[in-house]
């Protein structure tokens, strides 16, 4: 216990470490962005001599990675995702350049940037710095030094002082620690304010995503719709022909061989029954019962118990959701149980199903679906139509596939798909 206490201690100290770092690699980034920024006012400058319409749209195009390398960082660091602007214009050079408005945004992220948020991420590695000077040089530099000799508020003068000077740098060395992850998302969300995509390009894209998703849709409906029909008429349709075939028969038997139709009709009774059991299989691929009856979480047990694989289900606070979502996220999981069993060699599939009916977020309440495996790994969407399959389904409710897949495994996938619960209850398996 004790060892797994002081690891968990020091991936902390790493964490916490690591958002300094985070942190002066940020006010670095803000450095540049000031130097950049500048070439970009210079040509605008130059814009009336004839010179700023050759350099604005190389300048601008710098300033536009810079600002993609913040939202970038951003969301690596802070998990704030931050919208981008639409592209730079290629073709329309300084006209084309003016007239975008994430031009401007970018702009003025490059001139409050140095002031504001380089400032601010600048706090904890100068407290860090500070206290490493406090701790670990003012106790071998203090008797070499002048009565002048300061630690912040404390004159180092004395030992008892000295070591007044000892416990102050450990002090602001813990502060920076402690503030840095705290100013990163500080700083991701200012990085927002400035930077995120304007909000007729927001509701452009918006649009556009919801024409792209519509057909998607439409066209998944006619497909299913194609394979039902199709399913009906290669089987119980075909079976029901066949049994009116044989009841015909077996009545012109009845009249002069009553043991031949009676052989015809216990051949009718199987063939019904066949025909019964085509529908109930066609009925369970359009809406299974247990999904109906039961809701999502059993659902997917009932998906694992029918797996080969050793399938562990833990349901966390997912209660009815619209039917739906439910069938959506039914049959994605069931695509993804049945990609693992082919293709990942896996021996365990962890399956969690999580909803955040607080809607605490950017996105509101999700249902969240996360499918971990212990395969080989390196799992590629491009390379199979199941993965494409899963994202089509899920884009038609805006939801979203993120997939992390190493050479090796583990594979994990992540479904996220917006809506509401009621009836909120947890459960494992």
């Amino acid at each position: 216990m004790s060892s797994i206490t002081s690891h968990s201690r020091a991936a902390s100290f790493r964490g916490l470490a690591a958002a300094v770092g985070c942190c002066h690699l940020a006010g670095l980034l803000a450095v540049a962005v000031a130097v950049v920024g500048s070439g970009v006012v210079g040509a605008l400058l130059l814009l009336p001599v004839g010179l700023g319409h050759r350099t604005l749209p190389p300048t601008a195009a710098a300033l536009r990675r810079c600002a993609d390398r913040g939202r970038e960082r951003a969301a690596r660091w802070s998990g704030v995702r931050i919208s981008p602007p639409d592209p730079l214009p290629r073709t329309a050079g300084a006209r084309g350049v003016l007239a975008d408005a994430g031009f401007w945004r970018d702009l003025t992220w490059a001139w409050l940037e140095p002031w504001v948020g380089g400032l601010l991420v600048a706090v904890p590695p100068s407290l860090v710095v500070y206290g490493l000077f406090g701790a670990l040089v003012q106790p071998f530099v203090w008797r070499l030094i002048d009565d002048g000799n300061w630690y912040a508020f404390v004159p180092v003068q004395s030992t008892g002082t000295m070591v007044a000077a000892l416990l102050l740098g450990l002090a602001f060395t813990a502060a920076g620690l402690v503030l840095a992850p705290f100013v990163l998302r500080l700083h991701a969300r200012w990085i927002r304010l400035l930077l995120t995509a304007p909000r007729s390009a927001e509701l452009t894209r918006r649009i556009d995503e919801l024409t792209d998703t519509r057909t998607v849709a439409l066209d998944s409906q006619a497909a299913e719709l194609q394979r039902i029909e199709r399913d009906l008429h290669d089987g119980a349709q075909a079976r029901l022909v066949a049994l009116g075939m044989r009841l015909d028969s077996a009545t012109r038997l009845l009249q002069h061989d009553p043991p031949a139709a009676r052989a015809a009709l216990l051949e009718v009774r199987e063939l019904s029954a066949r025909a019964l059991e085509d529908l109930r299989a066609l009925v369970r691929g359009i809406q299974p019962p247990v999904l109906t009856d039961r809701g999502l979480g059993d659902a997917v047990r009932s998906l694992a118990l029918d797996s080969f694989l050793d399938v562990h289900v833990e349901a966390r606070q997912v209660g009815r959701l619209p039917a739906a979502v439910e069938s959506a996220a039914y049959f994605a999981v069931n695509e993804l149980l049945a990609n693992a069993a082919k293709h990942s060699g896996a021996d365990r599939i962890d399956i969690v199903l999580a909803h955040d009916g607080d809607g605490v977020g950017d996105g509101g309440p999700r249902l969240r679906i996360t499918v971990t495996d212990d395969g080989r790994g390196g799992a590629d969407p491009a390379r199979g139509t199941g993965l494409l399959g899963v994202r089509r389904r899920l884009a038609t409710f805006d939801g979203s596939l993120a997939l992390h897949s190493p050479q090796g495994g583990p594979t994990t996938v992540t479904l996220e798909i917006p809506c509401a619960s009621s009836l909120p209850k947890t459960s494992s398996s």
